[in-house]
């Protein structure tokens, strides 16, 4: 595979932002087997977007022939506050997370838990080197990694996190940074160190934050990307990955979908994210319809379904209907996974 296609694969939705793409390229001209990584805080329910979309953009990134790993920051988790600061259930969580990955197509993803990186001295002399090199107003605006708002960062335990978290890249030796875009200032941040310390900066490969199925209702307020991203914590706003086909439609029908519109619009948001990426020939969303609305129709590409979307070709119902049945199909190995095995006992608010 030549090193444009590798980057096309990188450059694929949900992926966003790419901080460089002259040194991406560089990077897969002269290695064949470039290291990322994706850290994560085990707590919870997974979603589509924290679930499914990261399993998608892992097969991106390993049919580029990139070496991905998942840092399961079980310290992060609990310096955080999450799943009440019970260390037993944050490991729980992150054996959960695993398992819906595999289940949904990226089972050689590679698992390090951050317990096992914090167990070497260097990781924090090196702490301690970045720490000497930021200021404490720095890393309280880097607080929003952590879905916190700079006037929350009043604990010591949340200035601990974005340097144990800028720590792990370099301690991990990743060439690419590919997290969500909520986690731009702390990769920002750690380019700006490596060149201080003569470190391997990383590429920075943001993906997007999926949107919660009511974020458009509360465009035009001040609300940041966090409150408008799908989360956990709000049932309504989320798919989660184990939902049965019943919910999945409840919550579909219930999304916000103004006909129409495709800015902001939480339905067509799955549908270019996660749906019609122009991965392949292989993807399409079937929209059935009775013959009087214009019958069945199959969409290849999301730019035929946006636009007949704008037109007013395609109503925001039948497209909810079947994104609904798409997702149904796509998360049966997980839903009847949990159906026979039972699903762990979470507080799912944090």
């Amino acid at each position: 595979m030549d090193v444009e296609e590798r980057m096309r694969l990188i450059a694929l939705r949900p992926t966003e932002e790419i901080v460089t793409e002259e040194e991406l390229r560089q990077l897969l001209e002269t290695k064949e087997h470039p290291k990322a990584y994706d850290g994560f805080e085990p707590s919870g329910y997974a979603h589509i977007g924290s679930g499914l979309q990261r399993a998608i953009k892992a097969r991106d990134l390993a049919d580029a022939g990139v070496d991905f790993v998942i840092l399961l920051a079980d310290w992060h988790a609990y310096l955080n506050n999450k799943m009440g600061g019970d260390m037993e259930k944050i490991h729980e969580a992150g054996k959960y997370f695993k398992k819906v990955w595999e289940l949904l197509g990226a089972e050689d993803i590679k698992i390090v838990w951050a317990s096992d990186l914090i167990e070497r001295t260097e990781y924090w002399e090196r702490l301690l080197r970045i720490s000497t090199a930021v200021t404490v107003d720095r890393i309280k605006r880097a607080g929003t990694i952590m879905g916190r708002k700079n006037a929350e960062m009043q604990k010591a335990s949340f200035l601990i996190y974005p340097l144990m978290q800028a720590t792990d890249i370099f301690e991990l030796g990743v060439d690419i940074c590919q997290l969500g875009m909520d986690q731009r200032k702390v990769n920002i941040l750690a380019r700006e160190v490596a060149e201080k310390f003569g470190w391997q900066k990383p590429v920075l490969v943001h993906h997007h934050l999926l949107l919660g199925l009511q974020a458009g209702k509360r465009m035009g307020k001040e609300v940041s990307a966090e409150d408008l991203k799908m989360s956990k914590s709000k049932p309504d706003t989320a798919i989660y990955v184990h939902d049965s086909p019943e919910e999945i439609k409840r919550k579909m029908k219930n999304a916000y979908c103004p006909a129409g519109v495709v800015e902001n619009n939480p339905v067509i948001d799955i549908v270019r994210n996660l749906i019609l990426r122009g991965r392949d020939d292989k993807e399409v969303l079937v929209v059935e319809r009775p013959e009087k609305f214009g019958g069945t129709v199959e969409y290849y590409r999301y730019e035929d379904l946006g636009r007949d979307f704008v037109e007013g070709k395609l109503h925001p119902l039948d497209l909810k209907n079947a994104v609904a049945e798409w997702l149904i199909d796509v998360l049966a190995p997980v839903r009847n996974y949990f159906e026979k095995h039972g699903l762990p006992e979470f507080n799912i608010t944090r």
